[in-house]
């Protein structure tokens, strides 16, 4: 079973380009051309399922198209996609947030799945699908401390209720190092896929750890590995899993 996590930055771009006239004024300008790049990428990776990071659901920038919907449909999988900030928040009503989310891609069709929401923070959705032999979990996790802290609590508590293996993927922001698991990781038994602590942000030039794949110990790692593409500020992680 081959897992992709990648945070494709709503498909804006990286680089000097992205920051220009203005700082981040890439995040306004269209993406349909990167995206088509961000499409034929995953494509070539043939993964089983796809978890995606920081989604445009249908804004100006994709002229009103789902990218997890665009990107489904060129593999022809299933997909679930959701705007990542809890109703009633003031970014759920704000133009261009409330389209922006996380999804996730399969090659199976879904069994159920759940849209959860943390408690605090800004980004709070927690995607939960459960497929035929495994239990995938989407989070991207908030920029402060304290905050995602709190948000692996509500996570642990998810996944104490699930009887299959489990993965649990997103962007985790922690910028305090890998260390900042510990506690999770030890209270859930899950384990990197990324054994070896690559990092994966900013694409260009990797030094920090946001990204993570975490599994059951059930789930074996046969093969893991960070393409080295820049269609995002995030790299793309790619890993073979085993029961």
């Amino acid at each position: 079973m081959r897992f992709l996590l990648y945070n494709i930055r709503y498909a804006t771009g990286s680089g000097a380009r992205f920051h220009l006239p203005l700082p981040y004024a890439g995040m306004l300008k269209s993406s349909t051309i990167n995206m088509k790049a961000i499409t034929s990428f995953i494509k070539s990776e043939e993964p089983d399922i796809t978890a995606l990071v920081e989604v445009d659901c249908g804004s100006y920038r994709m002229k009103a198209c789902c990218q997890a919907a665009a990107i489904a449909d060129a593999m022809q999988h299933a997909h679930l996609v959701e705007p990542k900030y809890g109703n009633g928040s003031l970014a759920s009503r704000t133009p261009i947030l409330r389209k922006q989310g996380n999804a996730l891609i399969s090659k199976e069709a879904f069994l159920s799945h759940h849209f959860h929401y943390f408690q605090e923070g800004v980004k709070r959705l927690v995607i939960e699908a459960e497929l035929p032999d495994v239990t995938i979990f989407v989070v991207h996790l908030a920029l402060k401390y304290r905050l995602r802290q709190h948000q692996l609590e509500d996570l642990y508590g998810l996944l104490k209720k699930v009887q299959k293996p489990v993965i649990v993927a997103g962007d985790f922001n922690c910028f305090r190092g890998s260390r900042e698991l510990n506690l999770f990781l030890g209270a859930t038994g899950l384990k990197s896929a990324n054994e070896g602590g690559r990092p994966s942000h900013p694409s260009k030039m990797p030094h920090r750890q946001l990204d993570f794949i975490l599994h059951s110990p059930e789930l074996r790692v046969s093969n893991f590995h960070i393409p080295d593409v820049h269609f995002s500020d995030h790299a793309p992680m790619v890993c073979d899993f085993e029961l």
